[in-house]
């Protein structure tokens, strides 16, 4: 069939980045002919995608699909080698959807825009990349791509203290994503068989202190991107200068990238270390929720309490991924794709706000419900879906993550519960301060010192629009879960069976830690008929 024949997903990967480099021919002078071309190309990626996996894509098998394979770099190794399964098909689309939605969230930049939509461009390309790269040299490749146009977006367009934010992500980063370079030089070095090719380095046999130094590795360098405490610093920086727009990817997107590479590569491909590290990865995930939620409370700046509400939020993840369920982490995807959502909705709003009030100081805001009555109503319904409200995505994504850690076998009762209740101190602290958050800036009385501009007003259509089609999705998925599970469900459940099964071996060949259950037993992996019937004859 002619469907199978085309490169889906090359299609996809390039289209943007092509796209952006045609940009400096465009004839405009003021931006308006660019920011259309940059939203057409935007909104034919995301249907072209969908399309791709309408077609082609059977969500009942757990393997990669749309698979390509190219020769690119021989004397490397390295190949372009792209693929979609249950962990990375929801991330895709999400990608294409927030990206879209912020180019068109990005109506209004008359600074050097044909540079702003050349970048909004090539990050689309490199976001992409990431989910379905197969090969880990092209992994990083696409990882590096994507930390330039963000520093030049922060640093060009950012707020007043741009240069110092940019400057600290690019560090930040730029410094973890050596080890995930390291990594993958090292896991291709080891043994008879230098490859870079994923599938090929997750059956290689490593040594246990080799596979724990590369699990390290790794840990370090998506725990920089997630982040995790205490390599968090520089979110809340690069979210309080970053122009709305880029916080809705930074936050919808780019944080997404590492618990995927957690889940892709410390569980996937590292299943024997994961299991040593593991707790720790709970005890993370409870330190980035309860933290994340404290300081929230301290801080007057609307974006950063903003950014360490996402801080708290990630740490979910963390617990879902160390979870050893199926419904853990299945969760921690879900609560990807519902934070996602949800964040991007917020930082857009924010911005709504910052354009018509020029400060994110809440305490000088003050009674803007009535100015702005549209932009209350949108970001009361955006923060009662981030505290978790029942109907709504958080709700779903938290709540799967809390039952995949009281139902895992894999943790001793006290350890489970310990890290449940703390869990649960941050999801009742949430609603404290996001609740303190919509008071000061839309209740009470109207604050005389600030002045919001005439010409704007409340929220126009466009705004309207892309808030509404952000919430939709969430009130979908909490209304109606499975619009989200049934794309990785499969997937989840073997990557479950998959670090299960090398669970009591790992642990029966050293001393047991005190934080697992006493009674491990692996699960059977099912076996194909096909299999069976070859067997019996």
């Amino acid at each position: 069939m002619l469907s199978i024949q085309i490169p889906w997903l090359t299609t996809v990967i390039l289209l943007p980045l092509v796209a952006a480099l045609a940009i400096p021919l465009i004839p405009d002078n003021q931006g308006k002919t660019v920011r259309w071309y940059a939203l057409g190309v935007g909104i034919a990626d995301f249907v072209l995608m969908v399309y791709a996996v309408w077609q082609n894509y059977d969500l009942q098998i757990s393997t990669f699909q749309l698979a390509e394979s190219y020769p690119w770099i021989p004397q490397l190794g390295m190949n372009w080698s792209v693929a979609v399964d249950g962990l990375s098909l929801p991330l895709v689309l999400l990608t294409g959807f927030v990206t879209t939605l912020s180019i068109l969230a990005a109506w209004n930049v008359t600074k050097k825009p044909r540079l702003f939509f050349a970048l909004m461009l090539m990050m689309y390309s490199a976001q992409i990349g990431v989910f379905v790269a197969q090969d880990m040299l092209l992994f990083f490749l696409m990882w590096e791509l994507e930390l330039v146009p963000v520093y030049l977006l922060i640093s060009i367009w950012g707020g007043q203290n741009r240069r110092y934010a940019a400057t600290k992500f690019i560090l930040y980063t730029a410094a973890g994503s050596i080890f995930i370079l390291v990594a993958a030089f090292a896991m291709a070095m080891y043994g008879d068989v230098v490859t870079f090719d994923m599938a090929t380095l997750g059956i290689k046999q490593y040594p246990r202190a080799f596979e724990l130094l590369v699990y390290a590795a790794l840990l370090i360098a998506f725990g920089v991107k997630l982040p995790i405490f205490p390599l968090h610093t520089w979110l809340p920086d690069a979210h309080s200068e970053a122009s709305a727009p880029v916080s809705m990817i930074l936050a919808g997107v780019l944080l997404k990238m590492a618990g995927y590479g957690l889940i892709r590569m410390n569980i996937e491909m590292l299943p024997s270390a994961h299991v040593a590290f593991a707790p720790v990865l709970a005890i993370l995930g409870v330190v980035n929720i309860v933290y994340g939620a404290l300081t929230a409370f301290a801080q007057t700046n609307l974006k950063r309490r903003l950014a360490y509400s996402s801080i708290a939020h990630m740490g979910f993840v963390l617990i879902g991924i160390a979870s050893f369920t199926e419904l853990g982490i299945g969760g921690a995807v879900l609560q990807m794709v519902s934070h996602g959502l949800i964040a991007a909705s917020l930082f857009f709003l924010s911005g709504v706000t910052y354009e018509r009030t020029h400060t994110l100081i809440m305490e000088k805001m003050g009674g803007m419900a009535q100015a702005m009555p549209k932009v209350f109503a949108l970001f009361t319904a955006g923060a009662m879906a981030s505290l978790a409200l029942p109907g709504m995505s958080g709700f779903v994504g938290e709540l799967t993550i809390f039952l995949g850690i009281t139902t895992s076998d894999a943790y001793n009762p006290a350890f489970k519960v310990v890290v449940t209740l703390l869990a649960a101190v941050g999801v009742i602290l949430t609603p404290i301060y996001l609740l303190s958050m919509l008071r000061q800036v839309f209740y009470g009385k109207d604050n005389t010192g600030i002045v919001i501009e005439e010409y704007l007003g409340d929220a126009k259509p466009r705004e309207v629009f892309i808030a509404a089609c952000l919430l939709l999705p969430i009130i979908g998925i909490g209304m109606y879960p499975k619009l989200a599970t049934q794309t990785y469900d499969v997937k989840t459940v073997a990557v479950a069976a998959q670090v299960r099964q090398v669970l009591p071996t790992v642990i029966a060949q050293k001393q047991r830690s005190p934080l697992y259950s006493t009674a491990l037993v692996a699960p059977q992996l099912a076996v194909p008929e096909s299999q069976v019937l070859i067997a019996s004859e």
